[in-house]
């Protein structure tokens, strides 16, 4: 598979151009330690910082930082507060397009404590869920913007979403199965998407493995692509690959086994898996992809929050584009490099060119 654009795959809806992200909006309070305490003792908090954060908003802000030449939206909620107002002045500075961003009265807006080390990037996360457990997508009608593609994100973080929904009355299957069972908004909104011609792409957030699959399950059929790591796709498949550091050995074999199982459980356009050493992805006619992460010299490394993310909108940048799949792949570690330079979660993030540019003069790690 050469193409990845949704148009080559369905021969369908070349008219569509941006990208809709839709999920949880959050804001990071990351705050950097000296080190670790034990419990009951004192570390010193030598920085505090405020930045936007959550899979969903942060594709949206790792597009604009990309500066394309497309638009991108952002269907959330956010509580009538402080953080709230942060989140929609951000969206303003950076131009995303915030119709669907809600504000709703009488809860937080989502925040995550982040507890960062101060050498070496260990992070510890705090989340409080706030208005993102009262967003639902229903009569979003997200499909009126034309975009090219939905990006979805996260299960997991969003109770209304999560939730099973009732099917009566629906005229778009959510459930890959008899109609009703396992359908959960989550799946609805990729039913819906689908079948108005967008390309449709899933991001999770570290969960319990049996509720990872618990809410992915019924999504799979309805997801054009889905970018994971390789503790996800573990929780997803069943298959189970090392998690060496970005320098150790890696069980290339065994990840694609994963990606490609990802496909046979209904990924219909492709399937990614990153990991520190580099990625994996996967396509239903039997085509693999290895792409080496980016040779960061560790004294660089500030902090990983946000690194997913930014991988993840290397791929679906590429994928709007209509790039090869190894294009893909190359800008998504590379912007996963350019990210992980700041404390920030996607401060870091530069334009396509100047990502990979930089990334390229460093090299990358061998696939073998």
């Amino acid at each position: 598979m050469a193409d990845t654009s949704e148009h080559n795959r369905t021969g369908a809806a070349t008219e569509l151009r941006g990208i809709a992200s839709v999920g949880c909006a959050v804001v990071d309070i990351a705050k950097v330690i000296d080190h670790y305490p034990q419990p009951d003792h004192l570390a010193l908090i030598a920085e505090v910082s405020l930045s936007t954060g959550g899979p969903a908003l942060n594709m949206a802000v790792n597009l604009r930082q990309f500066e394309v030449d497309y638009p991108v939206w952002f269907h959330g909620a956010v509580g009538d507060d402080e953080h709230g107002r942060y989140l929609l002045a951000e969206c303003d500075r950076l131009g995303i397009d915030r119709t669907g961003l809600l504000t709703l009265p009488g809860v937080a807006t989502s925040f995550t404590d982040v507890f960062l080390e101060r050498d070496g990037g260990r992070r510890t996360m705090f989340f409080h869920p706030g208005a993102n457990d009262a967003y639902s997508s229903v009569g979003a009608s997200i499909e009126q913007y034309g975009a090219r593609i939905l990006h979805t994100g996260s299960p997991g973080a969003l109770a209304l979403m999560d939730a099973p929904i009732d099917c009566e009355g629906s005229d778009v299957d959510g459930s890959g199965g008899d109609g009703t069972s396992g359908r959960i908004g989550w799946s609805r909104l990729l039913a819906q998407s689908q079948a108005a011609g967008m390309h449709t792409n899933m991001e999770l957030i570290d969960l319990d493995d049996d509720l990872t699959r618990t809410l992915v399950g019924p999504c799979l059929p309805h997801l054009s692509s889905i970018v994971i790591n390789e503790l996800e796709a573990g929780a997803i498949t069943g298959i189970t690959a090392p998690s060496p550091d970005a320098d150790g050995p890696v069980d290339w074999a065994t990840l694609e086994a994963m990606a490609r199982r990802l496909v046979e459980f209904g990924v219909s356009t492709l399937a990614v898996i990153h990991f520190p050493a580099g990625a994996v992805a996967a396509a239903p006619d039997g085509g693999t992809w290895r792409q080496g992460s980016v040779r960061l010299p560790t004294e660089r490394v500030r902090s990983a929050v946000g690194a997913g993310d930014a991988f993840a909108a290397g791929i679906l940048h590429g994928i709007h584009e209509g790039w090869p799949v190894p294009d893909c792949l190359r800008l998504a570690v590379a912007s996963a490099a350019a990210c992980v330079q700041e404390a920030h979660t996607s401060a870091g993030v530069k334009p396509v060119a100047v990502c990979l540019s930089e990334a390229d003069e460093l090299g990358y790690r061998p696939t073998t």
